[in-house]
């Protein structure tokens, strides 16, 4: 098996492994081999030796719809939820999105970091990041998760102890949809609890849109066990 780009020079200058070293080998359908490394002139290769079992139980599978953030705070959001197992990231628009130009670029930015944020944590499958979509494009899609949350600062103030746990009692996929920094306009709050949505209160404290996924999805994990 052949190594190349990034993965190469990873191995090679960051890692400086040597001829021989063991490795641990990610394919495409996110099976997991142990393998050797080979360096010589022909390149840089692996050779399988086994495969290896999931390391990954996933009882819930979580998308995030995530308001595009200003600046570099969406390859810290990419990063983190990598790490909480998060299934996929939709890049969101919605009324006070300010950034509404997500190109290729981006994209392609966001699911290298995906992947090296996988590689890192020791995750099987990687985390998938969408084409970005519109607020009301995603409200077409609700019915196709067991249960969507919205994280509101001015949805009803009930603690999250008691409304989240029969919320996602039997879900099998969950969609938490997070607002951009000025958040969510009351017209899209209420649309979206129309379309199936569940607006949910946080606590007093109003995260930043890079923090709210992130507080709730943990929570979530820790629910699914």
């Amino acid at each position: 098996m052949s190594l190349d780009g990034s993965d190469a020079h990873k191995i090679v200058n960051v890692l400086r492994m040597r001829e021989g070293d063991a490795i641990e080998v990610t394919d495409s359908a996110a099976q997991r081999f142990a393998a050797s490394l080979i360096i010589d002139a022909r390149g840089i290769r692996a050779t399988l030796l086994e495969r290896k079992p999931s390391s990954e139980r996933q009882a819930l599978q979580i998308t995030v719809a995530q308001g595009v953030p200003k600046g570099q705070k969406m390859d810290f959001v990419v990063e983190k939820l990598t790490e909480l197992g998060v299934s996929r990231i939709t890049p969101l628009r919605s009324e006070r999105t300010i950034v509404t130009d997500v190109g290729v670029q981006k994209l392609e930015r966001w699911r290298r970091l995906a992947k090296t944020a996988a590689q890192q944590c020791g995750r099987d499958r990687m985390l998938q990041v969408d084409e970005p979509q519109s607020l009301e494009a995603l409200c077409a899609r609700f019915s196709d998760y067991d249960a969507v949350l919205l994280p509101w600062e001015l949805a009803e103030q009930m603690p999250l102890r008691e409304t989240l746990p029969l919320l996602v009692q039997g879900a099998q996929s969950v969609l938490v949809v997070i607002g951009p920094e000025g958040g969510f306009s009351h017209a899209e709050a209420e649309r979206s609890v129309r379309a199936g949505g569940h607006a949910l209160w946080l606590g007093p404290r109003i995260l930043r849109t890079e923090t709210a996924a992130m507080v709730l999805v943990s929570i979530l994990n820790y629910l699914a066990g």
